[in-house]
């Protein structure tokens, strides 16, 4: 078992990359509550399975209107 296989939580950089976003969005989805994030001491960290439950609870709908929102180009 390597520490990549036992981490429960990654920085919100690594979220916002995991997440295809910016550093900047996602710190602003942490400021509204809308990336879970745990606190320890100055550290901002993101749990992994809150990540995962986050995406997978996303709908079509929601895509659709970030899409829009965002100018993308519907696929």
């Amino acid at each position: 078992m390597t520490i990549n296989d036992t981490r429960l939580t990654m920085t919100v950089e690594q979220a916002a990359a995991a997440l295809g976003v910016s550093r900047g969005t996602a710190y602003e989805a942490v400021k509204t509550g809308q990336l879970p994030t745990v606190r320890i001491g100055r550290r901002v960290l993101v749990p992994i399975a809150g990540l995962r439950a986050l995406v997978g609870s996303l709908s079509a709908k929601d895509l659709a209107a970030d899409r829009l929102l965002s100018g993308e180009p519907r696929p």
